[in-house]
């Protein structure tokens, strides 16, 4: 929806707090003490009253939003601008929209919302023939390595390493509408510490069906996927030729290094997967539309925050 559209929807805190219940009334509330799924809504105390034990717990509980004192209508506001731009939106920037006077609790919000694209995303295998390859995303420095001589390459200190795969299908005779040899599905980006080939295994193992076909450069560290999918294809590319044999994999890379430079300075280590949620989960769901800000409704009623 545009800003008009959802100003209008949801003009103040009573609107949202009526939506988001809804939207947990339909995904379906269960009982963290005895997982019953029958309750009672408790309009006095505002929250939720288990039929079988008797046990409450508020609106908020067991949903992206627990624990969390912000308005409802601040993660409102938060979904709608990270579901209707292309790209993302800093906390910083969200802060000075809301006029929150404190940075790290519209921080924390944001992250919460990108760790649920990611749990959201972990439930869909990719399938079919498979572009496979690792990118370096720029990082700060960890605490722990700042002392020593950095590193060039791909073990410098400041690049973080990330598994990349996308389902590509090849169109036979004809191109797409921006003249590229296959066909983009699904992608998925994993950060992860080493290039090794039992981490890389075990990631593919975990994200790839095994009837899949996997397109990949001659690395050492793919050297066992023939023994995880029904076929991997390996081949020496030149660097002219990569764009032409793995296009979509790098033409993700390419365009979420972009996103992260024109949004953020400095992202730690240890909070890039984050950001890498939220690139894929939109990319995984360019075509949803409005759409996309009810399926981020779903997905926050449905899993519990666990971001710390």
């Amino acid at each position: 929806m545009n800003l008009l559209n959802f100003v209008a929807q949801y003009p103040d805190e009573t609107s949202c707090r009526v939506k988001f219940k809804e939207f947990r009334d339909q995904q379906g509330v269960v009982c963290p003490h005895c997982g019953s799924t029958s309750h009672y809504w408790k309009q006095d105390k505002e929250c939720y009253e288990c039929k079988k034990c008797g046990k409450r717990q508020s609106l908020r509980a067991n949903t992206v939003m627990h624990g969390s004192q912000l308005p409802f209508r601040y993660w409102f506001i938060a979904i709608h601008l990270l579901t209707s731009t292309k790209k993302s939106f800093s906390a910083a920037e969200l802060q000075r929209q809301l006029g929150h006077k404190r940075y790290e609790p519209i921080w924390t919000l944001l992250h919460k919302l990108r760790e649920i694209m990611g749990k959201r995303d972990e439930m869909y295998s990719l399938s079919g023939i498979i572009e496979l390859d690792e990118g370096f995303f720029s990082t700060e420095t960890p605490d722990d390595e700042k002392k020593k001589p950095l590193k060039r390459g791909r073990g410098s200190q400041k690049k973080s390493k990330v598994l990349v795969m996308a389902e590509s299908q090849p169109i036979e005779g004809q191109t797409t509408k921006k003249g590229k040899p296959r066909q983009v599905g699904h992608i998925k980006m994993i950060v992860i510490n080493d290039l090794r080939s039992v981490t890389i295994n075990s990631l593919v193992e975990n994200n790839v069906t095994k009837e899949s076909t996997i397109d990949s450069d001659d690395s050492t560290s793919y050297v066992k996927l023939k023994d995880i999918v029904k076929e991997h294809r390996p081949q020496v590319i030149p660097k002219e030729e990569i764009g032409k044999v793995l296009p979509w994999v790098h033409i993700a890379i390419s365009n979420a290094k972009r996103m992260l430079l024109d949004i953020y300075h400095d992202i730690k280590p240890e909070y890039l997967q984050n950001y890498l949620n939220e690139f894929c989960y939109k990319f995984n769901r360019r075509y949803f539309g409005e759409n996309l800000f009810d399926r981020l409704m779903i997905a926050s009623v449905t899993y519990k925050n666990q971001f710390r």
